[in-house]
């Protein structure tokens, strides 16, 4: 019975006797892949992080709004908070939205030395840094996809003829890259809602997380006023129309007193008390719809949300990645791992043998 015992473990000794034998190949295999991590690893370009936290007011009120509030914290949405159709938790979705990440596509990006300034279109295309060791493989593919694959539709060059219904291939893959490089994401219980942005240049990644917080802003304060504001630019011009029929008629009225001036016959002055009635109906409506117009004005405003910013951009100093030290320490162990197995692969096939 001991005897099984014994043949059913690994003799740790001999294990790492045969490790200490082939010491000279360790060391081998740690010179190798150490310079093949450092190779691979150094050339890929920095980037760098910035995140904005901010809190949207609620869009309306509830009478379960304690309640509401409980569930939240727990970590549950019951909806009811808000009369919207867009309200926090569907901002990370917003971001997935092909129009929306057009418009993101025409923001100005400009370094802090002034060479870039151009659109951020146009700066994810032509000033990019990327690891050369990749180029010759990836005009590898490219030349054997040629081959093979249909002449794809050419790409419109500006972010201003982008069509977010039908895009070329190359603006397909733009819209892609954006979407890795711009997160969104909103906490239930607190309901803070936080965008983060990557990109190469720390300064540039922390003016576009700025103006990509102004356009969500932008984007909800135009979806929340719309209708308010169609109302208010109807009843505008509802106004200037009754406005100028007002001027007509008070026009005619005040020719025709003046033009029958000391005339007391009474066909006159039931014409004049007719050009009067017509006036003040006039200026009734008018008044009407300048109250309307006013209102709308006034639901603008009350419909306009605020946004709480509670955490600014601000440039970052220490890049996010890609972690150089940490990638080339976990080449090494796992490249020790390997050749550890493969060195007591015989002691532990034996062992499988003797089970």
């Amino acid at each position: 019975m001991e005897k099984e015992k014994k043949d059913k473990s690994i003799d740790l000794l001999k294990c790492a006797k045969i490790c200490w034998k082939n010491r000279k190949s360790y060391f081998k295999v740690w010179v190798v892949v150490f310079t093949l991590a450092c190779l691979w690893i150094f050339p890929q370009p920095r980037y760098y992080k910035c995140e904005i936290s901010l809190a949207p007011e609620s869009s309306g009120e509830d009478i379960g709004s304690g309640l509401l509030s409980v569930a939240s914290s727990f970590g549950f949405n019951i909806g009811g908070a808000s009369a919207d159709a867009i309200y926090p938790t569907l901002y990370p979705d917003l971001f997935e939205s092909t129009e929306f990440l057009c418009r993101i596509l025409a923001i100005q990006v400009i370094s802090e030395d002034g060479i870039i300034n151009t659109s951020y279109y146009d700066y994810l295309k032509n000033y990019q840094q990327k690891n050369w060791l990749t180029y010759p493989f990836k005009k590898t593919v490219s030349s054997i996809k040629k081959l093979f694959v249909k002449k794809k539709s050419v790409a419109v060059g500006s972010p201003d003829g982008l069509n977010p219904f039908k895009l070329s291939e190359d603006d397909y893959n733009l819209v892609e890259k954006v979407k890795d490089k711009i997160a969104c994401n909103h906490d239930k219980k607190t309901d803070v809602t936080t965008i983060c942005i990557e990109d190469q240049d720390p300064y540039i990644a922390a003016c576009l997380a700025d103006s990509v917080c102004l356009r969500l802003q932008s984007f909800i304060t135009d979806y929340r006023t719309g209708k308010a504001r169609m109302d208010a630019d109807f009843y505008k011009m509802l106004y200037d129309s009754a406005y100028v029929e007002y001027e007509v008629v008070l026009k005619k009225y005040t020719d025709f007193c003046e033009s029958n001036l000391n005339v007391y016959r009474q066909s006159v002055i039931s014409q004049r008390d007719l050009l009067q009635n017509e006036v003040s109906q006039k200026q009734t409506i008018c008044q009407g719809y300048q109250v309307q117009y006013q209102s709308m004005k006034s639901k603008v405003q009350e419909k306009t949300p605020v946004f709480m910013v509670l955490k600014p951009a601000t440039v970052p100093i220490k890049p996010a990645g890609p972690k150089r030290v940490l990638f080339v320490l976990g080449m090494l162990i796992l490249s020790t791992a390997c050749l550890t197995i493969y060195l007591l692969r015989r002691e532990i096939f034996n062992l499988e043998e003797r089970n």
